[in-house]
């Protein structure tokens, strides 16, 4: 089976096909969405609250992103996959945000990183690919950020934001990133970011102009019921049927129901 790369993922804004992407954080849920026929795979920071249950991405460290990129690795083979550059792994110095993307690609096995952050990461978006590593940006709400937001607030409103915003994209583009997650912002001003570039836009609560689309796997899914933000739409309501799948095995053994025969050996 061939796997996808970082160039087709590039080219696929002038054939004008649109680019899936979800997050996967192990073996199983990685395999399952690279079954389902996603172009790329996520293993991003957000791991952090809905696996780990963290209330902000801020915590997870480079030795967790790497345990879970290397199970989904093992689980897809034919999408393309990004490890998530965590908080505290590449706002110091150009060469430690290097030798921590190189880390990904060696130890995980992974395609590309991605790390958040717009003209202030260019310089190290730049290292980055000249040293072979593909890189995916992200700019707009920016989880990482949050504290200095102040919550996960919409980015990108008035005039000097909007224009912060598309600095900040062209900065990536001309750094050399394949490609750039737009989240958290206008739908207008990500329309006018996505026909500025030359590389796609993946928008995730970022309107349908984008070049492609990206969902945290377990909202998609409907697992994560306390926390929806706007852009989130559930595909399925795997919360409700896990739990009436564990009540239902709770009520069979206790009702000495379960095992059957069927289940016994002899």
């Amino acid at each position: 089976m061939e796997r996808v790369t970082v160039p087709q993922i590039a080219a696929m804004k002038a054939q004008n096909r649109r680019i899936t992407m979800v997050t996967a954080y192990d073996y199983l849920m990685g395999k399952l969405v690279d079954e389902a026929g996603v172009d790329c795979v996520l293993v991003g920071d957000s791991l952090a609250m809905v696996v780990l249950g963290y209330e902000t991405t801020l915590p997870v460290t480079m030795d967790e992103m790497l345990h879970h990129a290397r199970a989904v690795r093992r689980g897809v083979k034919r999408a393309l996959v990004i490890g998530d550059l965590p908080f505290g792994s590449f706002q110091g110095s150009v060469a430690e945000a290097v030798a921590n993307a190189v880390r990904f690609l060696k130890e995980a096995e992974v395609d590309a990183v991605k790390l958040e952050g717009g003209r202030r990461v260019a310089e190290h978006v730049r290292a980055m690919v000249e040293h072979g590593i593909p890189v995916l940006g992200h700019i707009g709400m920016t989880p990482q950020s949050v504290r200095a937001f102040g919550g996960f607030r919409v980015q990108g409103r008035g005039a000097d934001q909007e224009a912060k915003m598309v600095d900040d994209a062209k900065a990536l583009e001309e750094a050399g990133a394949f490609a750039v997650v737009l989240e958290g912002m206008p739908a207008g001003l990500a329309a006018r970011i996505t026909a500025e570039l030359s590389i796609p836009t993946i928008g995730i609560g970022a309107g349908k102009e984008c070049d492609g689309q990206v969902l945290v796997l377990y909202d998609l899914l409907g697992l994560v019921e306390e926390f929806k933000p706007k852009f989130v739409k559930r595909y399925a309501n795997l919360a409700e049927e896990t739990r009436k799948a564990v009540r239902a095995f709770c009520e069979e053994v206790r009702a000495g129901l379960y095992p059957g025969d069927e289940h016994s050996y002899r």
